[in-house]
């Protein structure tokens, strides 16, 4: 294979410089390693040869394979011995300033034809690149870490980008093993904008008392299918990461409130609880392991009471399919009787609304979440208002319980945790939409390669149903009288007239 760039500088040899010379080095181009701090790109350079040696060691590189490719990597001592390269990439601090000045010292070297390019993850390309001389031949090539196995590439053209150079960084970074995707010059670009949905909407949760965070990485792990639930994934992250990212976008959209950031996790940043490296986050850990709390057993009632369910119930015939499996008492009269226990399946509304509006007794009333297909899904999720006896928790929790099925009880909220997390990560990603941030199709390809969803934000949102997020939204929007929850006009147009979210207007 003939790579794209015959030679290629890296400045800035971390964890992401590294991983971006590997990939640079296995298309066959040469690799040149340079970090202002000193002993930083002999280091790198070790740390790859030692990555090649390992790869030999699995049998997924040849001996001859690996030696050519350390051959052909070396470090240099000076921005001057990058001068030969076609492209350079920097991954160094995110500082908009020390960017700025890098390149405008890179400029001087290189000659006018060669390909710049910066790992930015939340900067502004063109800002960066205003001061150039020749900005076309400047672009964002934004990587994720481990970058050998995150396999998705942001290309981004500042607003004087030439397309020639955006093409030739796409066709390296398909060279790499990687699919690129092409986003505009917005806030945190594709991935770290579609993904504060995800995080973001779980603090406020937290914050607001419904469930604590180990019950909503449950809840989002077993009903959804997310791999990681949010307190792990930015545990995993690392909260020093991820919270300045949240306060930077929130920060370059002139506080929308959608992006707002969490005070919990400024205070956790504050005190050092950070994640996994620091050994303790949302979790504590043991050796690198997080250690859980185990989850509580349901209750045991002795005498369970006859269940009557709200005409307005979502999914109402698939709850009552599913009450009569598990053995329940159902009343259809009209209205409950003295003895019966209220059920009540709300999108986006909380149960104590429901149960005014409805002219149930709230303390025999109980939620239930029926956003998701209960065939599909491996948790049930309950909800009480205050008022709620605890004799009617525990019946409804013993009883959703009866075939083995995991059920999670929480607070009272507007929106159960599935259906704000869901409705906030559909409504961000139709705004991205929107703004034309990027076409839908690179969309749903960035967030399932760099964020590792179970699916793409709008396949979500045709999974669930538009509609069904629409009503999330706009009910909360009502309970809680929050901008944050102001639909998208591009998710209102579909969810209106039913369109696919994943169809592309002409």
């Amino acid at each position: 294979m003939t790579p794209q760039f015959n030679t290629t500088g890296i400045i800035g040899t971390g964890a992401m410089g590294r991983g971006i010379a590997q990939m640079a080095a296995q298309t066959g181009s040469h690799v040149c390693l340079f970090d202002s701090q000193p002993g930083a790109s002999a280091k790198a350079l070790e740390a790859l040869c030692a990555q090649w040696d390992k790869l030999v060691e699995k049998g997924r590189l040849a001996p001859e394979q690996a030696a050519a490719l350390k051959l052909h990597t070396r470090c240099v001592g000076s921005l001057d011995e990058l001068a030969a390269c076609d492209l350079v990439i920097e991954a160094i601090v995110e500082r908009l300033d020390a960017k700025t000045e890098l390149f405008m010292a890179l400029e001087k070297v290189v000659g006018p034809e060669v390909a710049l390019a910066t790992n930015t993850s939340s900067l502004s390309v063109t800002a960066i690149g205003a001061l150039l001389q020749h900005p076309g031949r400047f672009a964002g090539m934004h990587f994720f870490n481990p970058v050998p196995l995150m396999k998705v590439v942001e290309i981004i053209p500042g607003l004087r980008t030439g397309a020639a150079v955006c093409g030739a960084l796409s066709a390296f970074a398909r060279q790499m093993g990687h699919t690129p995707v092409r986003a505009s010059d917005t806030p945190g670009f594709i991935v770290n904008h579609a993904g504060r949905g995800y995080g973001t909407e779980a603090l406020r949760i937290v914050s607001e008392g419904v469930a604590d965070f180990a019950t909503i990485d449950r809840i989002l792990r077993d009903q959804v299918g997310f791999k990681l639930g949010p307190f792990e994934l930015m545990d995993l992250t690392g909260l020093d990461v991820s919270h300045p990212v949240m306060e930077s976008i929130y920060r370059q959209y002139y506080e929308e409130p959608r992006y707002r950031p969490s005070a919990l996790a400024a205070q956790r940043v504050a005190g050092g609880l950070v994640g996994r490296k620091a050994g303790e986050g949302f979790y504590r850990y043991t050796d690198g392991a997080a250690v859980f709390v185990p989850e509580a057993s349901a209750p045991e009632v002795a005498a369970m009471p006859p269940v009557w369910v709200s005409p307005r119930a979502a999914r109402r015939a698939e709850l009552l399919q599913l009450l009569k499996t598990l053995g329940a008492s159902i009343e259809t009269g009209a209205s409950p009787s003295p003895l019966a226990l209220t059920l009540v399946a709300p999108l986006g509304f909380d149960i104590t609304t429901v149960a005014v509006v409805e002219r149930l007794d709230p303390a025999r009333t109980v939620g239930i979440d029926m956003l998701v297909d209960d065939a599909t899904t491996r948790r049930r999720v309950l909800a009480t208002n205050p008022a709620t006896r605890v004799d009617m928790r525990q019946a409804a929790h013993a009883l959703m319980a009866r075939d083995g099925k995991r059920v999670s009880v929480i607070r009272d909220s507007g929106g159960f945790v599935t259906q704000r997390v869901v409705a906030a990560i559909v409504n961000i990603a139709s705004d991205i939409c929107q703004q034309g941030i990027c076409s839908p199709t690179d969309l749903e390809t960035a967030v399932k390669l760099g964020l590792g969803y179970p699916m793409g934000p709008l396949e979500m949102g045709n999974c669930y149903g538009p509609t069904n997020v629409l009503e999330v939204l706009f009910n909360m929007q009502t309970v809680y009288g929050d901008p944050r929850y102001r639909p998208s006009p591009w998710l209102r147009r579909r969810g209106a007239i039913g369109l696919s979210l994943l169809h592309e207007e002409e």
